[in-house]
């Protein structure tokens, strides 16, 4: 099971959430800024309060970071419930950075 405490206003919280959505990846999703029990066990598994925070029960792994979250979840989980990942073309319009154009 993949746990995300997050923020809803950070956005590097919303770049991880995003990518998982392209990637057809879940998270047990835990709003650090509205309950007090999910700020105190992110405390208590990363020592600070910085999100956004991923911990995979699974594979005992837990990092921040979020382009390290990004890497991972497309690493291990990325696509997992479809059948055949089709590449899919990106076209950029002018010399400009498109963030969620990353999956």
């Amino acid at each position: 099971m993949l746990t995300l405490y997050y923020k809803p206003n950070c956005s590097f919280c919303q770049r991880v959430l995003q990518m998982a959505e392209n990637l057809k990846v879940e998270f047990d999703l835990k709003d650090v800024s509205e309950d007090e029990t999910a700020m105190d066990e992110l405390l208590e598994k990363a020592g600070q309060s910085q999100v956004p925070f991923l911990v995979d029960i699974e594979k005992g792994v837990s990092m921040h970071e979020s382009s390290d979250i990004i890497d991972y979840i497309r690493e291990n989980y990325a696509y997992s419930g479809v059948v055949a990942q089709v590449s899919k073309p990106r076209v950029h319009i002018s010399n400009s950075v498109c963030e969620s154009c990353e999956g």
